[in-house]
């Protein structure tokens, strides 16, 4: 299995705005970056986009190291989503998931794509420079939903 590090983030101008999401993957000494954007959106939309398009991204099934600095996303992806599935995608509370379609999306690339991920979480903004790099790519991808770039 190739061994892949990943970087993800989002941003968002306003909660709800503009926002992006910005993912660096490392394997060996080649590194490639995304970054995307919506209008209209919200940050917890956005972080979980970052990870859905990484993962989209590998080709084959791969050790990945993921790092990301969303504890939305990390615990709904390994701890929340059991029980969201069992319920029929409702909460505890038996209000709808938010962001569901993202979340299935996910969750199919968590599950189905033969991927053996160890989820770390990372403090935002607090000097890891993967984490920077990929909070830089997620502030150009609002700059790409502006129509900046």
């Amino acid at each position: 299995m190739n061994e892949v590090v990943i970087y993800t983030d989002g941003a968002c101008k306003g909660n709800p705005g503009p926002g992006g999401w910005g993912v660096l993957l490392r394997a060996g000494t080649s590194e490639k970056e995304l970054f995307g954007g919506e209008l209209g959106t919200t940050n917890n939309r956005m972080e979980l986009l970052a990870v859905i398009e990484a993962l989209a991204a590998l080709k084959r099934p791969c050790a990945v190291t993921l790092y990301l600095d969303s504890e939305y996303v990390r615990k709904g992806i390994t701890e929340w989503i059991h029980g969201w599935k069992a319920r029929g995608w409702r909460t505890a509370t038996k209000a709808p998931v938010k962001n569901v379609e993202l979340w299935q999306r996910l969750d199919a690339l968590v599950s189905g794509g033969g991927h053996r991920i160890d989820w770390r979480w990372v403090k935002g903004h607090s000097g890891d420079p993967g984490n920077e790099r990929a909070d830089q790519l997620a502030n150009k991808g609002v700059d790409k939903a502006l129509g900046r770039i």
